[in-house]
């Protein structure tokens, strides 16, 4: 049996996952590859630590410099696991130059310089494949090239993004303050100490970047998704968001309106019967709608060594597949092998409509929900439920409502005004709701 020869650059957590993959079921690969799948190079600055996996890589393998896996003439496949942004880009463009094939998990990288990336790979005639740059072990880059390649995605709904998923299932099981549920997901490994890509939403809005290139064949950066966080979330608003019937999510949103396309990140509330609503913890789930095949969800660990290193294997596997049968022609990276004719516009995030939830803190005193609900009307927005808490006591009381659906420009404008109230207390908070309401 003949074999194809892979080396991997940047031997951290995923790059120690995937060589653990391709060790622990060697026999099963070869079987579906048809060849060896064999690890020649191992490249990273720290080649002596153990990685805690089953399968301990000789040391002969490993060098400090990436350019001796990228230039070897015996390596097939380059998987780049490194990070980052420039040395990662120079490490995977040589690897395209050389003739190599090329698998990533970058996914900051595709988000930021994808086009140039793409560009590299249909000159030199070479794969890339980034499976594991979205949700770690779950499917969803396939299934967009393949299982759903006959349809026009209308629909993207995601929680891409685990350590939020997690904060927020602990401030909504438990009442834990942000801060707290921040610090029991570092504790617990979820969250990098601070997880500032995580909670500001840069994590997922790399990811939606990548899921709607895929989805419309041109590819879409990241600066031109607009992305919030969920570090302004309290356990009040988890707690009034169930009493109108929802759940706080951090959302990856894309919809496709014909002449624009809605790419947004932020935190959302969405009906507690909703399918994402009640996925919890460190998962990930990714709610997708075509026009001839309906609703999917594709639904796992979206992160983590084992998982990643399964998505990044697959990825090696189907090159590898291409290899031994002689296959030069590659799919494009983006899976259309002639560009849309058709522009991607973004939405800008003013234009957009949609129901609000408002958390005004205002003094006690008679007529101030009449001058909120009077800006309100003067911004054409309509409430649909009220819910006031805190009567009787002395401080601020709060003033929660839900809105009916109003324009992102006209809720902003009315929320200035309102801050600007002498009786208002605090910043208003504001979150989108997404779905049908209760």
């Amino acid at each position: 049996m003949s074999e194809i020869n892979v080396g991997i650059i940047g031997f951290g957590t995923v790059g120690a996952g995937a060589y653990e993959v391709l060790c622990a079921n060697r026999e099963i690969i070869a079987s579906r590859v048809g060849a060896e799948v064999v690890v020649k190079r191992i490249a990273d600055l720290d080649i002596t630590t153990d990685r805690g996996i089953s399968f301990q890589p000789d040391r002969s393998l490993f060098t400090r410099d990436a350019m001796d896996v990228v230039r070897d003439p015996k390596i097939d496949i380059v998987v780049e696991l490194m990070g980052g942004l420039e040395t990662a880009k120079t490490v995977i463009l040589e690897a395209m130059k050389n003739g190599k094939d090329v698998v990533t998990a970058n996914k900051a990288l595709l988000a930021e310089c994808g086009p140039e990336i793409y560009r590299a790979a249909e000159e030199y005639g070479v794969g890339l494949r980034f499976e594991a740059s979205v949700a770690g072990g779950i499917p969803v880059i396939g299934a967009l090239k393949n299982g759903l390649s006959a349809n026009r995605i209308q629909t993207c709904i995601g929680i891409l993004n685990g350590t939020s998923n997690y904060i927020l299932t602990k401030m909504t099981q438990e009442g834990l303050p942000f801060d707290k549920a921040v610090e029991e997901a570092v504790r617990l490994g979820f969250a990098e100490d601070p997880p500032t890509l995580d909670v500001g939403g840069a994590d997922a809005a790399h990811k939606l970047a990548i899921i709607i290139s895929l989805a419309f064949g041109a590819p879409v950066l990241f600066k031109d998704i607009y992305r919030e966080g969920i570090v302004e979330v309290t356990p009040d608003d988890i707690r009034f968001a169930d009493e109108f019937g929802y759940r706080i999510k951090l959302l990856a949103i894309a919809k496709d309106l014909g002449d624009t396309i809605e790419a947004r990140v932020h935190a959302a509330m969405i009906p507690k019967d909703h399918i994402l609503a009640n996925v919890s913890d460190a998962f990930n789930a990714i709610y997708l709608e075509g026009d001839f095949v309906g609703p999917n969800l594709y639904y796992g660990l979206g992160a983590g060594r084992r998982p990643t290193g399964s998505a990044v294997v697959s990825d090696i596997i189907g090159l590898a597949r291409d290899i031994r049968c002689g296959n030069r022609v590659r799919m494009p990276p983006l899976a259309h092998v002639q560009a849309p004719v058709r522009q991607i516009v973004i939405k800008p995030i003013e234009a957009l409509v949609t129901p609000y939830y408002f958390r005004v803190t205002a003094l006690d005193r008679p007529g101030v929900l009449s001058r909120i609900a009077g800006i309100l009307s003067d911004h054409q927005i309509s409430i649909s439920s009220v819910i006031q808490k805190g009567r009787g006591r002395k401080g601020p009381v709060q003033i929660v409502m839900l809105t009916h659906e109003a324009r992102e420009s006209d809720a902003q404008k009315a929320i200035s005004r309102i801050d600007d109230l002498d009786v208002v207390a605090e910043k208003t908070m504001v979150i989108r709701v997404e779905g049908d309401q209760p």
